[in-house]
């Protein structure tokens, strides 16, 4: 069976064709991303997705299922998750999705989220042997964090900590220089988000820690860049030394200097400091030295549920 996912994130909206196999594996015929940014104004007291978002949701989910169409997917499923959650018209934007290209988008609870993200982690080959292990995922409206025991999720909190929000909620002028003071406003806000939030930190020693989402990417995409190498010959093994380094770089530039940074899309300059910054301070809360990166997080998880 051919099927497709197509995943609605805060920053941006992601498809995943997949085959699969009698014996259970997934193999991908076309992953493809869309910068959409339908989570603009998610960081208000009372989010709600604006006109000019949801069109470009619109414009890109069209795209997406267009490209699946013209591969013969077989079977569907759209999901939504932190910016139309929360939004006080996610259930318009869900009717509209619906009107204009006939998928029934599927607004996931934070705890189906999690779950998704953790069923795709398992489908990746680079991720077979472990055992125990904690999984983020660091999307533009939310953090999911989840801990593996024996490969089994025992504990998952979605928490709203995502680079779209923090950026919005904390920093001034995203355009801009991000300030020493902005900064630690959004440390000390994840490291109390994180510490009510009741998930197990800092990590037990030698577990191992996966991360997921477009800032990882991101991050792993300049690291290659630097070394003048594909992304997919680059390290898996994002250090937090490294995320550091990028942070104290990046900050301190305003948008045109970040946009030009190889490696870092033009369309994530302006919330790529407030997601360094928040995966630090987990990182710091943590007791994490480094990110094990995968690709495989909700998409593949859906699409697994699909193919089963």
């Amino acid at each position: 069976m051919r099927a497709a996912v197509v995943d609605v994130g805060s920053n941006s909206i992601k498809l995943l064709v997949a085959d699969g196999r009698p014996a259970g594996e997934i193999t991908e015929v076309l992953s493809k991303t869309l910068e959409a940014r339908i989570g603009t104004g998610i960081g208000s007291a009372t989010p709600s997705l604006t006109e000019q978002g949801m069109e470009r949701g619109l414009v890109a989910i069209r795209e997406l299922v267009d490209d699946a169409r013209g591969l013969g997917a077989e079977t569907f499923d759209a999901v939504a998750t932190s910016a139309v959650r929360d939004a006080s018209n996610g259930a318009a934007f869900q009717e509209r999705v619906l009107k204009e290209t006939g998928l029934s988008l599927r607004i996931l609870t934070g705890t189906e989220e999690a779950d998704g993200i953790g069923r795709g982690l398992t489908t990746d080959p680079a991720l077979a042997g472990l055992r125990d292990f904690h999984v983020y995922d660091l999307g533009g409206g939310s953090l999911e964090c989840l801990s593996f025991r024996n490969r089994t999720v025992g504990s998952a909190v979605s928490l709203p900590l995502g680079c779209v929000r923090m950026t919005e909620m904390f920093v001034a002028l995203a355009e801009g220089p991000v300030a020493l003071s902005e900064l630690a406003a959004i440390a000390s806000h994840v490291t109390a988000t994180l510490t009510r939030s009741g998930f197990p930190l800092p990590v037990a020693p030698g577990t191992a820690v996966v991360g997921t989402g477009g800032t990882i990417t991101t991050v792993r995409a300049i690291l290659a860049a630097r070394e003048g190498i594909p992304f997919n010959a680059s390290d898996t093994l994002v250090h937090v030394a490294s995320l550091r380094e990028l942070l104290s770089l990046l900050a301190p530039l305003d948008i045109k200097a970040r946009r030009a940074v190889p490696g870092l899309p033009a369309s994530r300059a302006d919330v790529f400091p407030a997601a360094l910054a928040t995966l630090v301070a987990l990182a710091t809360l943590g007791s994490i030295a480094a990110f094990r990166h995968s690709l495989r997080n909700l998409r593949w998880g859906v699409a697994a549920v699909l193919l089963d």
